[in-house]
């Protein structure tokens, strides 16, 4: 199955345990709020194979479960994954993704392979402090030239200069500085819930319930996408699939019974974003596996 391929190895260096990359793409980000499907539009600043940094037309809460569909640059099909909201402050959001399939961390790494992409933003600060030293260039042009004229410089004025320029450079450093600590702090707390999430998806399910007792729980259903390569195949039928809904009511993995790859993938994709109420066991959410059905027919 799709869900069991090998995930290809990264060589780029990085001073993290998963690389990070900057990234400029616009982003819809989906939230269930009073059970109704709520988008927010925004833009990405970077991502790696465990989350990412967005900027976003509206706030989320720290702990929401959203779906995000993401069109990375030079890549022909939109991602389209869960996550979880682990860093909110104003604008600025930290997303830690879950259920990443093996096919979308390829192309993660694939993108940032053939775009090279830089890893540290450390080098756009650089990049923002380059003015200041060109600035300091000229002045010390324009006090060589002056020293070879009749006149002198008075050494005030050439002190107050370069008491100017050292200033904005030590402010620009700070700026930069700042910035820096900020999104590494956000991505601080992004890792560190990674283990707390890999825990969680790790839990046995307490209960096996019927699939039309499931059926009766579905809040938010997305209709697969017909492949267009197996329409015209002419393959079609009913994909099976054991899932595994977490407490939350999202579905936090699955394995695809029988049919074709194919189908079994675009089943998959869009039981990604499939929401239930949560199945309870003495009046507690739990962790159930159920079985579900969908069907492609031309």
């Amino acid at each position: 199955m799709a869900t069991d391929a090998q995930v290809r190895g990264w060589s780029g260096a990085s001073r993290r345990r998963v690389p990070r990359f900057e990234m400029q793409a616009q982003l819809d980000v989906t939230v269930l709020r009073s059970g109704i499907p709520d988008t927010v539009p925004g833009r990405s600043v970077n991502v790696c194979e465990r989350g990412m940094a967005a900027m976003l037309a509206g706030e989320l809460v720290p702990g929401e479960t959203v779906g995000i569909e993401v069109k990375l640059p030079r890549v022909p099909s939109a991602l389209r994954m869960r996550a979880m909201v682990r860093h909110q402050d104003k604008l600025c959001c930290g997303l830690e993704f879950l259920g990443l399939s093996a096919e979308q961390r390829a192309a993660i790494r694939d993108w940032a392979k053939g775009s090279r992409a830089e890893t540290e933003i450390g080098e756009s600060a650089m990049l923002a402090l380059a003015p200041v030293a060109e600035t300091q260039d000229a002045d010390s042009v324009a006090s060589r030239e002056t020293a070879g004229s009749a006149t002198p410089p008075r050494k005030p004025k050439k002190k107050r200069r370069w008491r100017r320029a050292g200033l904005a450079l030590v402010l620009l450093a700070m700026a930069a500085a700042g910035f820096w600590w900020k999104w590494n702090r956000g991505w601080a707390d992004l890792e560190s819930g990674l283990k707390t999430s890999e825990a969680a998806s790790a839990d046995k399910p307490q209960a096996q319930v019927p699939a039309e007792v499931m059926e009766k729980l579905l809040m938010h259903r997305v209709e697969p996408v017909y492949p267009a390569d197996a329409r015209q195949a002419n393959l079609q039928g009913i994909i099976a699939l054991d899932i595994v809904v977490g407490r939350d009511g999202s579905v936090v993995s699955m394995q695809a019974l029988n049919g074709p790859e194919v189908l079994a993938q675009a089943a998959m994709d869009a039981l990604r974003w499939w929401k239930f109420e949560p199945y309870r066991v003495n009046g507690e959410p739990a962790v159930v596996e159920t079985t579900v059905a969908v069907e492609f027919k031309r």
